[in-house]
């Protein structure tokens, strides 16, 4: 198995740089092979950009093996050369953007399957702000004000991006739609990273990761590793 990053958006800026190069690090260093699919963009024609500015952002921190691609709708995410280069990834990067399309387009298709096979064999499955929510059993869409079906490669949980600016906002709403499950606000500049121990995590940069557990609430900051069990 591999590992999973969570990251509560404003990727590519300041302190996200530790936990991206922790990732790096676990996934064999700068000479990891890193695909950077920025589909959540697609929507409002956003994804060139946001792709190139993946690129320029890891190779900053000194990856030389880094590519965009253009996964953006149901037809590339259904593309066998898009997804023959997804299963020989060693970190995959879901960007932020429209969580909704975002599900949508990837569930059941070649690509998705793809980026499932490359975490199973040890990559690292990343996302970012509507990436990481997708990667959950459930998500939030506030377009719709209700919750959504996530992809499901993290059970149980529901996150809430964003948290320490408007995302935090969304708690009360959430916690009523999804009582049954944790529900994980990440600040921005923040991420959580599965280290390999099933259900076992540390944070990773500016701010704090905090878990919502029906009345309990508990709050961790940079370096502190804590359980999702």
């Amino acid at each position: 198995m591999g590992y999973i990053l969570l990251e509560g958006g404003a990727e590519f800026t300041g302190r996200m740089d530790l936990a991206d190069r922790r990732a790096l690090e676990v996934v064999g260093g700068v000479g990891a092979r890193i695909s950077i699919i920025p589909t959540a963009a697609a929507p409002d024609r956003n994804h060139e950009k946001a792709g190139e500015n993946g690129v320029k952002w890891f190779r900053q921190l000194g990856a030389g093996n880094v590519q965009w691609f253009p996964l953006v709708d149901k037809v590339s995410a259904n593309a066998p050369a898009i997804a023959r280069a997804l299963r020989r990834s060693d970190f995959i990067f879901l960007l932020g953007g429209f969580p909704r399309y975002l599900a949508d387009t990837l569930r059941d298709s070649l690509c998705w399957e793809a980026m499932l096979t490359a975490e199973q064999r040890g990559a690292c499955l990343a996302g970012s702000s509507a990436g990481a929510m997708v990667l959950c059993e459930r998500y939030y869409d506030p377009w719709h004000q209700a919750m959504a079906d996530g992809l499901g490669l993290c059970a149980g949980i529901c996150v809430v991006p964003h948290h320490d600016t408007y995302g935090g906002d969304w708690i009360p709403t959430v916690a009523k739609l999804f009582p049954e499950g944790v529900i994980i606000g990440i600040d921005e500049q923040t991420g959580m990273l599965g280290e390999g121990e099933p259900g076992r995590w540390r944070v990773y940069g500016k701010g704090a990761v905090t878990l919502y557990r029906g009345s309990r609430k508990e709050r961790f900051t940079i370096d502190q590793p804590f359980g999702l069990a």
